[in-house]
């Protein structure tokens, strides 16, 4: 039904498409609770696969993984097809590769802390500004040192480095308090608790391979396990816009291609914006505007449109609106909110219609040739190829398994890094101390000529008084050997820093 440049939707008074060429002006899927958001995802995702554009979604209730699988004959999906005139309707699979935080529904993802950088890992732990400026303080001494922070032990154990030399680095950067050293160590326990950890480590994702396409052409659909993940749903708004922040900073422009690159659907998407602070919304805004000439297409789905500020939903010039319930104030504000986005039709009220669409209709406007958004059509949406609901266990692992990524990610790999390099430095300190007092102790010995004092003339007590403030004076001064390794550590960390590039999100430039 659809041609060379399009993804067909579905069915209103003429055939609704999406156009590929303008694909990357993004979107927007609203609905209430099982009015067919999760359909429209799909129907997305397979449309964009069969143009050879790959695609990444979160699957939240387990449904989506249905797309790798052919869709099984049903009555009411062939009756659909039948009213939407859609001839060539035939149920087939779709190349598929599931990852899951965890690893346990699919390959692991994994970042490192230093390439998420502070200002997420801020919004992650939920920081205030001053812990927020503390965990900044952190990472520019990790970068100074030449301190990889690649897991969260590797973080706690920075956090514990920075307390101990608090009164150092407040002169040097401004305060230092232990007590948001603490509240950050408080926050990192939490974290982990949530399943954090499973997030950072290595092998690191490469953006790469969430684009790939099939030797015959088709795009891979990059389904992510979120049902346990939306346990912890600041984890899994901030895992996204990591995701979103590398693909800004990795990809080269592109201007406006033919078809998108990646396709990029964000579910649930009021998680990232509740809450969230002005500073970070604002550049949320900036990256979904930049973005689209990376060849990047960004697809917010979520109930309630205003879960979605104006800054950013005026980006977004595809649209599907499914039903909305107007019981309520607010929901009768988001009626009318979600009307007026659309370009009106003169043969119905939006509002009235938004209110009065059943399971697999919707109200569909997109860009058309010019990039101005087409008359908002009250449409039947096409049935899926695939089949509908999830795959079962078994299903599922015959697919991880004959994934093209199978086995680069499913390992961890623990390298040397600030956990294991500050251990080091607290054994050769400790180590340097103890021959230091064993000097000084045999020292103090051939100054007595090898004999001690009596007691009663207090030998002793001299000797331990003036080995005390020998202890005192030399703990006050570092050694030549100290020094020399300070500075060469130094000048290691400071060529690292300048070496470091972060992007608009914090995240870690990669390339320079």
């Amino acid at each position: 039904m659809s041609d060379e440049g399009t993804v067909f939707i579905g069915k209103s008074t003429k055939p609704e498409e999406l156009r590929l060429k303008l694909a990357n002006r993004h979107g927007l899927i609203t609905g209430a609770t099982g009015t067919g958001k999760t359909v429209s995802l799909q129907i997305l995702a397979e449309g964009f696969s069969a143009h050879g554009v790959p695609v990444f979604c979160a699957d939240v209730k387990g449904d989506l993984s249905g797309v790798a699988e052919a869709g099984v004959s049903k009555d009411f999906l062939e009756e659909r097809a039948r009213k939407i005139d859609l001839d060539t309707y035939e149920y087939e699979a779709f190349p598929t590769v599931f990852w899951d935080l965890f690893g346990e529904q699919g390959h692991p993802i994994r970042t490192t802390v230093s390439e998420m950088g502070p200002l997420l890992l801020a919004q992650l732990m939920d920081l205030n500004d001053t812990q927020e400026g503390v965990l900044n303080i952190a990472f520019e001494v990790a970068d100074e040192e030449g301190l990889m922070l690649l897991d969260l032990k590797d973080l706690r154990a920075l956090m514990n480095h920075v307390g101990e030399r608090s009164k150092e680095l407040s002169t040097e950067y401004g305060n230092v308090s232990t007590a948001s050293v603490g509240a950050i160590q408080r926050s990192l326990l939490v974290l982990e608790q949530q399943g954090g950890e499973n997030f950072f480590g290595e092998p690191a994702l490469e953006i790469a391979d969430l684009m790939r396409t099939k030797r015959n052409g088709e795009g891979y659909i990059n389904v992510l396990a979120a049902d346990k993940l939306m346990q912890s749903p600041r984890l899994y708004a901030t895992f996204l816009l990591w995701l979103l922040s590398e693909l800004f900073e990795e990809l080269p422009e592109v201007g406006d291609p033919e078809k998108p690159r990646l396709v990029f659907f964000f579910d649930e998407a009021h998680l990232l914006f509740d809450e969230a602070p002005k500073a970070l919304v604002e550049k949320v805004e900036q990256v979904v505007r930049l973005i689209r000439s990376k060849g990047v297409g960004v697809y917010f789905v979520t109930q309630n449109p205003l879960d979605v500020p104006d800054s950013v939903s005026s980006q977004l010039g595809n649209r599907i609106q499914h039903a909305l319930r107007a019981f309520t104030p607010r929901e009768q504000r988001a009626v009318k909110a979600a009307a007026e986005t659309f370009r009106p039709n003169p043969d119905f009220k939006t509002a009235d219609v938004i209110m009065e669409l059943g399971v697999g209709e919707a109200l569909v406007s997109t860009l058309e040739k010019k990039g101005h958004p087409s008359v908002v059509q009250r449409t039947l949406v096409r049935p899926p190829s695939s089949r509908l609901g999830p795959l079962t266990r078994q299903e599922r692992q015959d697919v991880i398994k004959a994934s093209p990524v199978f086995g680069v990610y499913d390992k961890g790999v623990d390298r040397e890094s600030a956990y294991e390099i500050l251990q080091k430095r607290a054994k050769a300190r400790a180590e340097q101390e103890e021959k230091q007092r064993a000097r000084e102790s045999e020292q103090d010995t051939e100054n007595r000529g090898g004999f001690g004092l009596p007691d009663w003339l207090g030998g002793d007590s001299g000797s331990s008084t003036r080995t005390t403030r020998t202890r005192r004076r030399s703990s006050r001064r570092q050694s030549t050997t100290e020094a020399l390794t300070k500075s060469v550590a130094r000048s290691m960390g400071t060529a690292l820093g300048r070496a470091l590039v972060r992007g608009i999100l914090g995240s870690l430039k990669k390339g320079f």
